[in-house]
């Protein structure tokens, strides 16, 4: 609290969550050398119906008995899977799913990944098409699509290589920051593992190797209630948080470039999104006596969730003393930026594999490897080619989905002597 403005913005208990999953997509407009000949006809077809069985599933935050059926339906193209134990864990209404060798608590290399997706308000829009090669639908590229792959990884090189120290860990709540799930798993029920391997970022040939910090936090006005024919009787609590607002807007703005952004190329800034903007009131003529926003604020280093948060508090502060009353800024979940380290061999592997140079590449999203690098585990980021996250038109690239499950069979069989 800055005592010299008079009250103004407080920083309340921040909880530790998660990120969000980022959303770097390429469509394919060049050439590849995909390995793919007529004999992946039957891991095609598996790996098409298993994501449109997938994505039919609206295994979203508000809906627990769909997730609840997500996991038994995994459950169910796992459990025949010889010399491997399925454990499920709960925590906070969110379940996980753990699939590992016998004897192996801690596999040599884990897929992992997420079964939840996001919120959409069409009701019956949760189902698929396959069109010009790709599969189109809710979920598909993030990431049914990618969870279809693992399992199938799981199954095909558990039954060719028995006693394999491969691992899956599957989650349910890491579009809304992983707390229940991977970061559950890791700092209580104690998973671990050499390498991590999670298709949830990044691209084909794009591999990430560093994500930026994340800060969503809620600001808060106070304001008086007042008839909405005499203002002066009141404090407008929504025209005191768009002022607010327009300060911290007109901040973060000075960080950007002069020059158009381009991805990889001018990127690597902090930045504010102000993505909600709500107000208890609901009568038209009634002046308001509270407002809040929610704000997304992703940042590189050395900036770090302490620095920022500072920042933000300052600029808050900063304002007219005319605004007077209390402003809240609370934190509901960070994370500090990351560095991923992946796997050489990963990268040159994909390089073989494609036939393409590989960019490693620093994201502006973030996702559940901040909890893996927490404890020095490398994780290899990245994925087939996916499109229009977070859509109804969101699709994934089927002859990708080969492509990487490809990659991801060398690796591991290289990189575990198979």
């Amino acid at each position: 609290m800055n005592s010299a403005a008079n009250v103004c913005f407080v920083k309340l208990g921040c909880n530790l969550m998660g990120g969000v999953g980022q959303e770097v997509s390429q469509d394919p407009q060049f050439e590849i050398r995909q390995a793919v000949t007529d004999n992946d006809e039957n891991l095609r077809s598996r790996l098409t119906s298993l994501t449109r069985d997938l994505v039919l599933i609206p295994s979203t935050e508000s809906r627990p008995a769909e997730r609840k059926r997500c996991f038994e339906f995994l459950e169910h193209h796992l459990d025949a899977t010889e010399g491997v134990q399925l454990d499920s864990y709960y925590q906070g209404g969110h379940q996980s799913l753990v699939v590992r060798p016998y004897d192996q608590p801690s596999p040599e290399i884990l897929l992992c990944g997420h079964i939840d997706v996001i919120e959409h308000s069409e009701p019956d829009c949760y189902h698929s098409r396959v069109e010009s090669g790709r599969i189109y639908g809710p979920g598909s590229g993030d990431m049914k699509g990618q969870i279809a792959i693992m399992v199938e990884l799981m199954r095909t090189l558990h039954k060719r290589h028995p006693g394999i120290g491969l691992g899956l860990a599957i989650t349910s709540d890491e579009e809304i920051g992983g707390a229940d799930g991977v970061e559950f798993l890791v700092n209580e029920i104690g998973l671990r593992c050499g390498q991590v391997i999670i298709p949830d970022g990044g691209s084909l040939t794009d591999i990430t190797v560093a994500e930026k910090g994340v800060i969503h936090a809620r600001v808060t006005q106070l304001g008086r209630a007042a008839h909405g024919a005499r203002p002066w009787l009141g404090e407008n609590a929504v025209q005191k948080l768009i002022h607010q607002l327009s300060r911290l807007n007109q901040h973060f703005e000075g960080y950007w470039p002069d020059e158009p952004i381009e991805e990889q190329a001018n990127h690597w800034f902090p930045t504010c999104s102000i993505t909600i903007f709500e107000t208890e009131n609901t009568t038209a003529n009634r002046i308001p006596s509270q407002a809040s926003a929610m704000i997304d604020v992703r940042f590189p280093p050395p900036h770090t969730v302490a620095s920022m948060l500072a920042e933000i508090i300052g600029v808050l502060d900063s304002g007219d003393p005319v605004m007077g009353s209390t402003g809240v800024l609370d934190p509901l979940m960070t994370a500090e930026p990351t560095d991923l380290n992946p796997d050489s061999l990963f990268c040159d592997i994909t390089e073989a594999i494609t036939g393409q140079t590989i960019r490693k590449v620093r994201a502006s999203g973030g996702s559940d490897s901040r909890f893996f690098c927490d404890h020095a585990i490398p994780v290899n980021l990245s994925r087939p080619w996916v499109g229009n996250l977070h859509a109804i038109d969101e699709w994934i690239d089927i002859d990708s989905m080969l492509t990487y499950f490809k990659i991801c069979e060398q690796y591991i069989e290289r990189r575990l002597g198979c």
